[in-house]
């Protein structure tokens, strides 16, 4: 019985000295160079490898939990998920729930891209009444105005992606995608194949937001953010996965 008692008392001791999970929200409709999903986990990528070493610097075991986009937030004011990354303020106007920002870690660049040679520069608001390549559930302020009054109309997939592949397809004749996205995509393409930056859609700074909870290390998590983004190391994860460490496309020129 004592060695029984003991061996639960060791057991207790264990379990309440061994910090709580950093649970991480992934996006389903995220794809590489910003994560790799296997099996229903990530195994690599940027937001994969700075939310590991995030959690691994503040102490903690990290938690992944992979979720369409429009159950993230939901599943944070549920106390489900604790730290979002990759997002915006701007995509998220009706926030509920008590949360504090990160400083600005990445600047995203939505491009349109169209499979053209050779390509052309386009003025996105002239364009003439079409579908474009869109993904499910994604905000694209800049084009909100133009899908609103039936000028253009969204063709969804769920990933960017499978968006770039439906172009590719003859689907439709542009895409919107990150910059990130459309450089991993065209390296798996044959030489001259490549898929072509036509227009800047719109460039946004994102962060991450945490859940203002006295159960988790917030103060520590920012600080740590911040130091990752100061040293250079969050720049150094996307230079591994794009190869430029983050170098922005430019559209093509006008003929």
């Amino acid at each position: 019985m004592r060695v029984v008692l003991g061996a639960l008392w060791m057991i207790t001791s264990l379990s309440l000295a061994a910090p709580a999970p950093l649970r991480f929200a992934i996006s389903d409709s995220w794809a590489m160079p910003m994560v790799q999903i296997d099996g229903g986990q990530p195994t690599q990528g940027i937001l994969h490898d700075l939310m590991l070493s995030l959690a691994n610097q503040v102490g903690h075991p990290a938690q992944f939990q992979v979720l369409a986009r429009a159950r993230i937030a939901p599943a944070m004011e549920r106390g489900e998920v604790d730290v979002r990354c990759y997002v915006a303020q701007a995509w998220l106007n009706n926030l509920s729930g008590d949360y504090v920002w990160s400083i600005p870690l990445w600047v995203q660049r939505n491009v349109m891209v169209s499979a053209h040679v050779p390509p052309l520069s386009v003025n996105v608001t002239k364009l003439a009444t079409q579908n474009i390549g869109t993904v499910l559930n994604y905000t694209y302020p800049t084009l909100e105005p133009l899908f609103a009054k039936g000028q253009l109309k969204r063709d969804d997939a769920r990933s960017e992606e499978q968006v770039l592949h439906k172009l590719v397809a003859g689907r439709f004749k542009y895409a919107v995608t990150n910059e990130w996205t459309l450089e991993r995509f065209n390296q798996q393409l044959p030489p001259g194949r490549g898929l072509h930056v036509v227009a800047v859609v719109e460039e946004q700074s994102l962060g991450c937001y945490v859940r203002n909870d006295p159960a988790l290390p917030v103060q520590r998590i920012l600080r740590t953010l911040l130091r990752m983004k100061m040293s250079g190391e969050i720049d150094e994860i996307i230079k591994l996965y794009t190869g430029d460490g983050g170098r922005q496309l430019s559209p093509a020129p006008a003929p």
